[in-house]
Protein backbone atom coordinates (compact mmCIF):
# COMPACT_ATOMS: atom_id res chain seq x y z
CA UNK A 1 0.00 0.00 0.00
CA UNK A 2 2.73 1.97 0.14
CA UNK A 3 2.89 2.82 -3.15
CA UNK A 4 -0.62 4.30 -3.30
CA UNK A 5 -0.46 7.61 -1.02
CA UNK A 6 2.24 9.27 -3.09
CA UNK A 7 0.64 8.17 -6.96
CA UNK A 8 -2.68 9.48 -5.20
CA UNK A 9 -0.88 12.93 -4.01
CA UNK A 10 0.72 13.14 -7.73
CA UNK A 11 -2.20 12.39 -9.89
CA UNK A 12 -4.70 14.44 -7.86
CA UNK A 13 -2.13 17.59 -8.27
CA UNK A 14 -2.51 17.73 -12.07
CA UNK A 15 -5.99 16.70 -12.87
CA UNK A 16 -9.53 18.53 -12.99
CA UNK A 17 -12.80 16.73 -13.91
CA UNK A 18 -16.50 17.46 -14.96
CA UNK A 19 -19.45 15.34 -14.81
CA UNK A 20 -20.93 15.91 -18.16
CA UNK A 21 -20.86 18.99 -21.04
CA UNK A 22 -17.53 20.25 -20.72
CA UNK A 23 -15.47 17.30 -22.12
CA UNK A 24 -14.51 15.99 -25.47
CA UNK A 25 -14.51 12.76 -25.81
CA UNK A 26 -17.63 11.83 -23.70
CA UNK A 27 -17.63 8.23 -25.33
CA UNK A 28 -14.32 7.38 -22.74
CA UNK A 29 -16.94 7.39 -19.41
CA UNK A 30 -19.21 4.67 -21.58
CA UNK A 31 -19.66 1.66 -19.44
CA UNK A 32 -17.79 -1.04 -22.32
CA UNK A 33 -18.16 -4.19 -20.09
CA UNK A 34 -21.80 -6.02 -19.44
CA UNK A 35 -19.97 -6.91 -16.17
CA UNK A 36 -19.28 -3.08 -15.61
CA UNK A 37 -22.79 -2.24 -16.41
CA UNK A 38 -24.67 -4.33 -14.26
CA UNK A 39 -22.57 -2.91 -11.17
CA UNK A 40 -22.82 0.60 -12.54
CA UNK A 41 -21.29 1.20 -15.19
CA UNK A 42 -17.46 1.82 -13.37
CA UNK A 43 -16.39 -1.93 -11.80
CA UNK A 44 -12.88 -2.08 -11.20
CA UNK A 45 -11.98 -3.71 -8.25
CA UNK A 46 -12.22 -7.68 -9.44
CA UNK A 47 -8.87 -9.83 -10.49
CA UNK A 48 -10.40 -12.43 -12.18
CA UNK A 49 -9.54 -13.97 -15.48
CA UNK A 50 -12.62 -11.23 -17.30
CA UNK A 51 -10.16 -9.45 -20.01
CA UNK A 52 -12.97 -6.31 -20.05
CA UNK A 53 -12.05 -5.61 -16.41
CA UNK A 54 -8.47 -5.12 -17.56
CA UNK A 55 -8.93 -2.98 -20.16
CA UNK A 56 -11.29 -0.98 -17.67
CA UNK A 57 -8.16 -1.08 -14.49
CA UNK A 58 -4.56 -2.64 -16.57
CA UNK A 59 -3.65 -2.98 -12.96
CA UNK A 60 -6.25 -6.27 -12.89
CA UNK A 61 -4.51 -7.03 -15.59
CA UNK A 62 -2.99 -11.28 -14.61
CA UNK A 63 -2.11 -15.14 -15.49
CA UNK A 64 -5.72 -15.76 -15.39
CA UNK A 65 -6.50 -13.57 -18.69
CA UNK A 66 -4.14 -15.11 -20.99
CA UNK A 67 -5.07 -15.90 -24.05
CA UNK A 68 -8.24 -14.21 -23.03
CA UNK A 69 -10.98 -12.57 -25.33
CA UNK A 70 -13.83 -10.18 -24.92
CA UNK A 71 -16.77 -8.89 -26.83
CA UNK A 72 -19.02 -6.41 -25.35
CA UNK A 73 -21.46 -4.76 -27.54
CA UNK A 74 -24.93 -2.65 -26.75
CA UNK A 75 -27.74 -1.23 -28.14
CA UNK A 76 -29.55 2.21 -27.39
CA UNK A 77 -32.74 3.76 -28.80
CA UNK A 78 -31.87 5.69 -32.04
CA UNK A 79 -30.04 3.41 -33.37
CA UNK A 80 -26.38 4.18 -31.47
CA UNK A 81 -24.52 0.93 -30.92
CA UNK A 82 -21.03 0.55 -29.32
CA UNK A 83 -18.76 -2.14 -27.61
CA UNK A 84 -15.56 -3.23 -27.32
CA UNK A 85 -13.26 -6.13 -28.27
CA UNK A 86 -10.12 -6.93 -26.30
CA UNK A 87 -7.65 -9.67 -25.98
CA UNK A 88 -4.90 -10.10 -23.52
CA UNK A 89 -1.59 -12.25 -23.91
CA UNK A 90 1.09 -13.06 -21.12
CA UNK A 91 4.65 -11.67 -22.34
CA UNK A 92 8.16 -10.08 -20.66
CA UNK A 93 7.03 -10.94 -17.44
CA UNK A 94 3.53 -9.70 -17.34
CA UNK A 95 -0.32 -9.47 -19.09
CA UNK A 96 -0.75 -7.38 -22.37
CA UNK A 97 -3.83 -6.12 -23.21
CA UNK A 98 -5.18 -4.12 -26.57
CA UNK A 99 -8.93 -3.26 -27.52
CA UNK A 100 -11.00 -1.17 -29.64
CA UNK A 101 -13.76 0.68 -28.38
CA UNK A 102 -16.31 1.85 -30.76
CA UNK A 103 -19.47 4.16 -30.61
CA UNK A 104 -22.04 4.04 -33.43
CA UNK A 105 -24.33 7.15 -33.31
CA UNK A 106 -26.77 5.04 -36.61
CA UNK A 107 -27.27 7.19 -39.56
CA UNK A 108 -28.32 10.59 -39.01
CA UNK A 109 -30.38 13.54 -41.72
CA UNK A 110 -28.17 16.00 -43.11
CA UNK A 111 -30.44 19.39 -43.34
CA UNK A 112 -30.31 23.37 -44.80
CA UNK A 113 -31.47 25.83 -42.16
CA UNK A 114 -35.16 25.33 -43.29
CA UNK A 115 -35.21 21.66 -42.68
CA UNK A 116 -34.70 20.23 -46.65
CA UNK A 117 -33.01 17.17 -46.30
CA UNK A 118 -29.89 16.82 -48.57
CA UNK A 119 -28.41 13.53 -47.32
CA UNK A 120 -27.35 11.84 -44.67
CA UNK A 121 -24.06 10.98 -42.69
CA UNK A 122 -23.41 8.28 -40.15
CA UNK A 123 -21.21 9.69 -36.93
CA UNK A 124 -18.50 7.50 -35.56
CA UNK A 125 -15.93 7.41 -32.63
CA UNK A 126 -13.56 4.90 -31.49
CA UNK A 127 -10.56 3.98 -29.26
CA UNK A 128 -7.99 2.12 -30.07
CA UNK A 129 -5.32 1.41 -27.01
CA UNK A 130 -2.97 -1.04 -25.23
CA UNK A 131 -2.11 -1.92 -22.05
CA UNK A 132 0.43 -3.53 -19.80
CA UNK A 133 -0.45 -5.00 -16.33
CA UNK A 134 2.39 -6.23 -13.92
CA UNK A 135 2.66 -7.87 -10.64
CA UNK A 136 5.26 -6.47 -8.54
CA UNK A 137 4.91 -8.59 -5.48
CA UNK A 138 2.20 -11.29 -4.04
CA UNK A 139 0.13 -8.20 -3.50
CA UNK A 140 0.42 -5.18 -5.53
CA UNK A 141 -0.01 -5.42 -8.93
CA UNK A 142 0.21 -2.09 -11.03
CA UNK A 143 -0.79 -1.26 -14.51
CA UNK A 144 -1.26 1.74 -17.70
CA UNK A 145 -3.63 2.26 -20.91
CA UNK A 146 -2.22 3.90 -23.85
CA UNK A 147 -5.01 5.31 -25.80
CA UNK A 148 -5.49 6.73 -29.39
CA UNK A 149 -9.47 8.67 -29.99
CA UNK A 150 -10.85 9.29 -33.54
CA UNK A 151 -13.93 11.32 -33.84
CA UNK A 152 -15.61 11.66 -37.32
CA UNK A 153 -19.24 13.70 -36.56
CA UNK A 154 -20.32 14.90 -39.88
CA UNK A 155 -17.63 16.97 -41.33
CA UNK A 156 -16.09 17.79 -38.35
CA UNK A 157 -13.34 15.24 -36.91
CA UNK A 158 -11.30 15.14 -33.72
CA UNK A 159 -8.24 13.24 -32.68
CA UNK A 160 -6.58 12.51 -28.59
CA UNK A 161 -4.51 10.69 -26.93
CA UNK A 162 -4.97 9.45 -23.50
CA UNK A 163 -3.56 7.30 -20.39
CA UNK A 164 -4.72 5.66 -17.63
CA UNK A 165 -2.52 4.70 -14.43
CA UNK A 166 -3.85 2.05 -12.17
CA UNK A 167 -2.28 0.66 -9.04
CA UNK A 168 -3.97 -3.02 -7.23
CA UNK A 169 -3.29 -4.10 -3.49
CA UNK A 170 -4.34 -7.63 -2.90
CA UNK A 171 -4.80 -9.50 0.27
CA UNK A 172 -6.20 -13.86 -0.98
CA UNK A 173 -6.11 -14.80 2.56
CA UNK A 174 -8.67 -11.92 3.66
CA UNK A 175 -10.73 -11.45 0.18
CA UNK A 176 -9.63 -8.13 0.33
CA UNK A 177 -8.96 -5.53 -3.02
CA UNK A 178 -8.29 -2.24 -3.09
CA UNK A 179 -7.23 -0.58 -5.82
CA UNK A 180 -6.58 3.49 -7.28
CA UNK A 181 -7.61 4.38 -11.41
CA UNK A 182 -6.46 7.36 -12.62
CA UNK A 183 -8.23 7.46 -16.26
CA UNK A 184 -8.40 9.63 -19.37
CA UNK A 185 -5.57 11.67 -18.22
CA UNK A 186 -4.79 13.41 -22.07
CA UNK A 187 -4.85 16.04 -24.45
CA UNK A 188 -7.02 16.51 -27.43
CA UNK A 189 -4.56 16.58 -30.24
CA UNK A 190 -6.76 18.07 -33.26
CA UNK A 191 -9.97 20.22 -32.59
CA UNK A 192 -13.49 19.95 -34.24
CA UNK A 193 -12.95 23.63 -34.51
CA UNK A 194 -10.67 26.83 -34.35
CA UNK A 195 -11.84 26.92 -30.78
CA UNK A 196 -9.77 26.19 -27.90
CA UNK A 197 -8.97 22.80 -26.66
CA UNK A 198 -11.41 20.74 -24.65
CA UNK A 199 -9.89 18.51 -22.04
CA UNK A 200 -10.92 15.18 -22.03
CA UNK A 201 -12.45 13.33 -18.83
CA UNK A 202 -10.20 13.09 -16.52
CA UNK A 203 -10.87 11.22 -13.41
CA UNK A 204 -9.98 9.79 -10.25
CA UNK A 205 -11.50 6.33 -9.07
CA UNK A 206 -10.75 4.37 -5.62
CA UNK A 207 -12.70 1.06 -4.83
CA UNK A 208 -12.64 -1.42 -2.51
CA UNK A 209 -14.10 -5.06 -2.68
CA UNK A 210 -14.11 -7.99 -0.27
CA UNK A 211 -15.72 -11.34 -0.77
CA UNK A 212 -17.38 -13.14 2.12
CA UNK A 213 -15.15 -16.49 2.92
CA UNK A 214 -18.07 -18.93 3.78
CA UNK A 215 -21.15 -16.75 2.01
CA UNK A 216 -21.48 -16.24 -2.13
CA UNK A 217 -21.10 -12.26 -1.68
CA UNK A 218 -18.87 -10.05 -3.02
CA UNK A 219 -19.51 -6.79 -1.74
CA UNK A 220 -17.71 -3.54 -3.42
CA UNK A 221 -17.68 0.34 -2.78
CA UNK A 222 -16.44 2.50 -5.76
CA UNK A 223 -15.67 6.45 -4.64
CA UNK A 224 -15.45 8.23 -7.86
CA UNK A 225 -14.85 11.43 -9.49
CA UNK A 226 -12.60 11.96 -6.53
CA UNK A 227 -10.47 15.20 -8.16
CA UNK A 228 -13.40 17.38 -8.06
CA UNK A 229 -15.48 17.72 -4.73
CA UNK A 230 -18.55 18.93 -5.61
CA UNK A 231 -20.07 17.19 -8.82
CA UNK A 232 -23.36 18.39 -8.54
CA UNK A 233 -25.38 20.55 -10.81
CA UNK A 234 -26.42 24.15 -10.21
CA UNK A 235 -29.07 25.53 -13.04
CA UNK A 236 -27.56 28.98 -13.95
CA UNK A 237 -31.04 30.01 -14.87
CA UNK A 238 -32.25 30.35 -11.36
CA UNK A 239 -33.08 33.18 -9.68
CA UNK A 240 -33.44 33.73 -5.84
CA UNK A 241 -37.07 34.12 -4.71
CA UNK A 242 -38.77 36.41 -2.25
CA UNK A 243 -41.11 35.25 0.87
CA UNK A 244 -44.05 36.04 -0.28
CA UNK A 245 -45.46 36.52 3.06
CA UNK A 246 -42.28 38.32 4.78
CA UNK A 247 -40.60 39.98 1.95
CA UNK A 248 -37.52 38.20 2.74
CA UNK A 249 -35.14 36.95 -0.22
CA UNK A 250 -34.75 32.79 -0.56
CA UNK A 251 -31.38 32.12 -2.23
CA UNK A 252 -31.26 29.09 -4.85
CA UNK A 253 -31.01 26.01 -2.90
CA UNK A 254 -27.63 24.27 -2.90
CA UNK A 255 -26.18 20.68 -2.22
CA UNK A 256 -25.08 20.44 1.38
CA UNK A 257 -22.14 18.55 2.52
CA UNK A 258 -24.10 15.46 2.82
CA UNK A 259 -25.26 15.69 -0.66
CA UNK A 260 -21.97 15.88 -1.99
CA UNK A 261 -19.99 13.40 -0.26
CA UNK A 262 -22.79 10.60 -1.44
CA UNK A 263 -22.29 11.38 -4.60
CA UNK A 264 -19.37 9.98 -5.18
CA UNK A 265 -20.27 6.71 -4.19
CA UNK A 266 -21.60 3.36 -5.59
CA UNK A 267 -22.54 0.37 -4.06
CA UNK A 268 -21.83 -2.73 -5.40
CA UNK A 269 -22.97 -6.50 -4.99
CA UNK A 270 -21.89 -9.52 -6.55
CA UNK A 271 -23.84 -12.94 -5.56
CA UNK A 272 -21.77 -16.00 -6.92
CA UNK A 273 -23.22 -19.45 -6.91
CA UNK A 274 -20.92 -21.81 -7.50
CA UNK A 275 -18.72 -20.11 -10.11
CA UNK A 276 -21.04 -20.77 -12.44
CA UNK A 277 -24.12 -17.90 -11.85
CA UNK A 278 -23.06 -14.57 -10.49
CA UNK A 279 -25.84 -12.50 -9.98
CA UNK A 280 -25.27 -8.41 -9.90
CA UNK A 281 -27.04 -5.03 -8.47
CA UNK A 282 -25.89 -1.69 -7.82
CA UNK A 283 -26.53 1.80 -7.03
CA UNK A 284 -25.52 4.64 -8.37
CA UNK A 285 -26.73 8.01 -6.60
CA UNK A 286 -25.36 10.59 -8.29
CA UNK A 287 -26.67 9.12 -11.66
CA UNK A 288 -30.04 8.96 -10.17
CA UNK A 289 -29.69 12.51 -8.80
CA UNK A 290 -29.28 13.75 -12.40
CA UNK A 291 -31.14 11.70 -14.76
CA UNK A 292 -34.30 10.99 -12.40
CA UNK A 293 -37.63 12.49 -13.89
CA UNK A 294 -38.82 14.77 -10.92
CA UNK A 295 -42.21 13.19 -10.98
CA UNK A 296 -41.78 9.59 -10.98
CA UNK A 297 -38.30 8.85 -10.15
CA UNK A 298 -38.41 4.81 -10.26
CA UNK A 299 -35.03 2.85 -10.00
CA UNK A 300 -33.45 5.67 -11.47
CA UNK A 301 -29.43 4.76 -10.74
CA UNK A 302 -29.82 1.23 -10.23
CA UNK A 303 -28.27 -1.39 -12.35
CA UNK A 304 -28.93 -5.49 -12.64
CA UNK A 305 -26.79 -8.17 -14.18
CA UNK A 306 -26.50 -11.79 -14.66
CA UNK A 307 -23.27 -13.88 -15.74
CA UNK A 308 -23.43 -17.21 -16.87
CA UNK A 309 -20.24 -19.31 -17.33
CA UNK A 310 -19.43 -22.36 -19.10
CA UNK A 311 -16.74 -24.45 -19.76
CA UNK A 312 -15.54 -22.76 -22.99
CA UNK A 313 -16.93 -19.64 -22.33
CA UNK A 314 -19.33 -17.20 -20.53
CA UNK A 315 -21.92 -14.90 -20.78
CA UNK A 316 -22.74 -11.54 -18.63
CA UNK A 317 -25.80 -9.29 -19.30
CA UNK A 318 -25.98 -5.90 -17.70
CA UNK A 319 -28.98 -3.52 -17.41
CA UNK A 320 -28.76 0.42 -15.71
CA UNK A 321 -31.72 2.22 -15.30
CA UNK A 322 -31.07 6.06 -16.07
CA UNK A 323 -34.69 7.44 -15.76
CA UNK A 324 -38.14 5.86 -16.75
CA UNK A 325 -37.64 7.55 -20.01
CA UNK A 326 -34.36 5.34 -20.67
CA UNK A 327 -32.19 2.65 -19.94
CA UNK A 328 -28.80 0.83 -21.64
CA UNK A 329 -28.77 -2.69 -22.29
CA UNK A 330 -25.49 -4.74 -22.77
CA UNK A 331 -24.24 -8.38 -23.43
CA UNK A 332 -20.65 -9.60 -23.33
CA UNK A 333 -19.01 -13.01 -24.64
CA UNK A 334 -15.90 -14.08 -23.01
CA UNK A 335 -13.84 -17.38 -23.94
CA UNK A 336 -9.95 -17.98 -23.33
CA UNK A 337 -8.17 -19.07 -27.22
CA UNK A 338 -6.29 -21.59 -25.54
CA UNK A 339 -9.51 -23.59 -24.32
CA UNK A 340 -10.57 -24.33 -27.83
CA UNK A 341 -7.38 -26.04 -28.87
CA UNK A 342 -7.37 -29.80 -29.14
Amino acid sequence: MKFLLPFLVFITSFSWAQTGGENAFPLLNLGFSARAVGLGNDFISAKDQDVSLGVLNPSLLNEKMHTGAGFNHAILSGGINYGMAAYAHKLLGGVFAAHVRYLDYGKMLRTTIDGQVIGSFQPFEAVIGVGYGRQLNKSISVGANFNVITSSLENYGAFGLSLDLAGTYTNAKENLLVTALFKNAGVQVKKYTDTDRVPLPAELQMAISYKLEHAPFRFSLLAHHLNKWDITYNDPNLKPTKDPLTGDSIPVPTAGFGEKLFRHFTPQVEIIIADVVHLRTAFDYHRRQEMKLESRPGVAGFSFGLGLFFKRFSIDYGFSVYSRAGFNNMISLSTHLSKWKK
